[in-house]
């Protein structure tokens, strides 16, 4: 049986699967998250780590976020997909980016989440939930 959450990097050099529903599902519009995106949001996806398996070996980023926890961005040094994100006040915690799905339409956001910082020319669907800062405050 295939699983639900499913994806992998741009090259192929490391795949993920998941056989659980996500505690959380959102878009974060931190600065951080637009930096490192390249884009308006990262649309995430939170899962326990000890749900999801991972071929391959990702490397991560460290930095810290604006509430000052560590947050490690892991991504394919091959590629450069960024695949993951582990937060230092959420251990045992695994963000998977929605984008590298193989089923996108799996993701369903629940949240827009620091739209305090969101780009000008961000839009957001309006029949979502929002949060100025983190999901979690």
């Amino acid at each position: 049986m295939k699983s639900k959450y499913s994806g992998r990097c741009l090259c192929g050099e490391i795949s993920y699967s998941v056989d659980v529903e996500p505690p959380f599902t959102g878009n974060c519009h931190c600065k951080d998250c637009q930096r490192s995106s390249g884009s308006a949001f990262i649309p995430a996806i939170l899962f326990l780590e000890q749900n999801v398996s991972v071929l391959g070996e990702a490397k991560y980023f460290e930095s810290v976020s604006d509430s000052g926890s560590i947050h490690k961005r892991g991504f394919c040094s091959n590629c450069g997909s960024q695949l993951f994100a582990k937060f230092s006040n959420m251990p045992g915690v695994l963000g998977i980016k929605a984008g590298t799905l193989d089923h996108p339409s799996n993701y369903v956001p629940k949240l827009d989440f620091y739209v305090a910082s969101a780009a000008p020319w961000d839009f957001m669907n309006p029949e979502l939930p929002k949060k100025a800062g983190p999901a979690q405050s």
